[in-house]
């Protein structure tokens, strides 16, 4: 992220967390216990594992008492078999885990001369009662946890919303993206990226985000929605980005009255314009990290001389834009990423080096391309990535017939492995 609100910037997570269920193909959601059921099929298996551990309990305990001596009674030690169960296992389960220890109990008083002692009524109601306690707790946590399973459910739509995915294709481009939130269950963090396809050209936006959290997802989502529609209403890239900066601005006074920090907020970004009859790619930079670019065999930075200021910090006209150009032919590939890239840090706290590896990579291909970047960066620093974290790669195809539009592919999230 961003952490300084000077005009220029310095340029330079984990993976998330799986929700504790998850939905299935069908809808149909997949808990990480297996489901008890009679029936057989896959979930015979899961009946059979669950029953390992009562079983165990039961019987261990049912021998032990028949070798033991008369005196010394070991059927209380049988509620360990519904207590343990209730960990792993439905309350169902649960419940009728109590009733077999019930039965052990009873098996055991017997062997013990205490059939017609008041002791054995004791014991099985001891037994049944703290089942029943157990029970009921393993209910509430089904209940909570179906409800937390409904929630993250509601949550993942929302944030695929925000975050929506890029095409495979975009007239002659070959795309690929990858994102990682920082944060554990979350899909969307600070970084975005967008693309849109207006007349002849293709626009991309890359972004970070000052700041964590849900405010810099609000900041993401207005950033997002504001390029959805500028994109196409603006001819010139100066143009596009000057209608952002007015747009964070907006969005930034808005905030005013509830966060007294809101000038402080600001977007670093980058924008990108691919037309489809040129061999160019023009690029403006408002203190982003600059685009990695593979031409002929060799990778090089594409740095901006005269970068703008983060949006909302920015000029709200458009000559304060300076437009970039560069080569960009046909298998040429154009690399946009966020810092938490490059602020990746090793342990001896290191940045990751990201032009000395760039070579090494797979330019051939975005999808490959950005699978290894991923497992680089996580090699680098020990799998503990503290940045979100996003990448997308851009391949130019061939030279497309002029007003060739998007090519219909299925798309795929970001969260998504690349095929």
């Amino acid at each position: 992220m961003p952490r300084s609100p000077l005009p220029l910037l310095r340029a330079g997570t984990g993976r998330p967390k799986r929700p504790v269920a998850q939905w299935g193909s069908g809808g149909r959601r997949r808990y990480p216990w297996p489901i008890p059921s009679t029936r057989g099929g896959p979930r015979a298996g899961g009946v059979l594992t669950q029953s390992a551990v009562p079983v165990s309990l039961i019987t261990a305990i049912t021998l032990a008492a028949t070798f033991a001596p008369v005196a010394v009674h070991l059927s209380p030690l049988l509620v360990a078999a519904p207590t343990s169960t209730a960990a792993f296992a439905s309350s169902r389960f649960t419940a009728g885990t109590a009733l077999a220890a019930s039965a052990a109990v009873f098996v055991v008083d017997r062997h013990d001369g205490l059939l017609h002692s008041p002791l054995l009524p004791i014991h099985i109601a001891a037994l049944l009662m703290v089942s029943v306690f157990v029970v009921a707790a393993r209910v509430l946590h089904d209940r909570d946890l179906r409800e937390l399973t409904q929630v993250r459910a509601v949550a993942e739509v929302a944030q695929r919303v925000v975050l929506r995915p890029l095409p495979r294709r975009l007239g002659p481009l070959r795309v690929a993206c990858t994102y990682r939130a920082a944060a554990a269950h979350a899909l969307v963090g600070g970084d975005v990226y967008a693309a849109a396809r207006t007349g002849g050209v293709t626009r991309f936006l890359i972004g970070d985000v000052r700041g964590k959290g849900l405010p810099a997802v609000e900041d993401a989502s207005a950033l997002l929605g504001a390029f959805r529609e500028a994109a196409h209403q603006h001819a010139a890239l100066p143009e596009l980005a000057a209608a952002l900066e007015r747009s964070v601005r907006r969005h930034v006074a808005q905030l005013a009255d509830s966060d007294p920090d809101s000038g402080e907020r600001f977007i670093t970004a980058l924008l990108v314009e691919i037309p489809d009859e040129a061999a160019l790619v023009q690029v403006i930079s408002c203190g982003h990290p600059p685009p990695l670019r593979y031409r002929r065999g060799e990778v090089a930075a594409l740095p901006a001389p005269r970068p703008a200021p983060p949006l909302g910090l920015a000029g709200i006209a458009a000559d304060t834009y300076h437009v970039d150009t560069f080569a960009f032919g046909p298998a040429d590939t154009l690399l946009l990423y966020t810092d938490g890239v490059v602020e990746a840090r090793d342990a001896t706290g290191g940045f990751y080096p990201i032009l000395q590896r760039a070579s090494s990579w797979p330019w051939v291909c975005p999808h490959r391309l950005l699978r290894r970047i991923n497992e680089d960066v996580d090699i680098h620093a020990g799998g503990h990535l503290e940045d979100d974290l996003a990448l997308v790669a851009v391949q130019r195809i061939h030279a497309p017939r002029t007003g060739e539009g998007p090519h219909p592919s299925r798309p795929h999230h970001p969260t998504e492995a690349d095929p």
